[in-house]
């Protein structure tokens, strides 16, 4: 089974727990010096936050249970027609696993992943300066996200 993956880049990791445990009505799963993790049910969500990169959202993303689903999401990708790369076995978000990653037709970074095992540093395989102000975004995944803003004074969104 598929759970939707939010990761959101925050300036103030404390108030952003706060604000998003009352949020949830759940504490965070996992909690380190710079990154927090909600492993929801209702909605089925993988949501992070960190102090890494740009601030607002990072990516998104679809996390899959085995080895076999992250095969056919792989295939569903490339059907996309998008660029698509392939990181096996790579240590990301306190997290190792492996994953695929596309940009769609706005820029926004998606993320197709099955974690392995926890990991005890945010880190990152690839060198820092390929995708310095994402998460773990290979190069191919633009850094800067083209958002509108939403509420009572935006116009024509939402």
């Amino acid at each position: 089974m598929k759970r939707f993956h939010v990761h959101v880049g925050v300036e103030d990791l404390a108030a952003s727990i706060r604000f998003y445990s009352t949020v949830f009505s759940a504490e965070p799963a996992v909690i380190k010096p710079d990154y927090a993790k909600w492993m929801l049910e209702d909605p089925r969500v993988n949501f992070a936050i960190s102090q890494r990169g740009a601030l607002g959202v990072d990516h998104l993303g679809l996390q899959v249970d085995n080895g076999e689903e992250l095969a056919a999401m792989r295939t569903q990708l490339e059907t996309a027609d998008a660029a698509m790369t392939a990181e096996i076995n790579t240590t990301c978000c306190y997290a190792q696993g492996d994953k695929y990653w596309v940009t769609d037709p706005s820029g926004i970074a998606w993320e197709t992943f099955h974690t392995l095992a926890n990991a005890p540093t945010f880190g990152r395989d690839r060198n820092e300066v390929e995708a310095p102000n994402a998460c773990c975004a290979p190069s191919i995944v633009p850094t800067e996200h083209t958002t509108t803003a939403c509420g009572p004074a935006a116009t024509g969104c939402c």
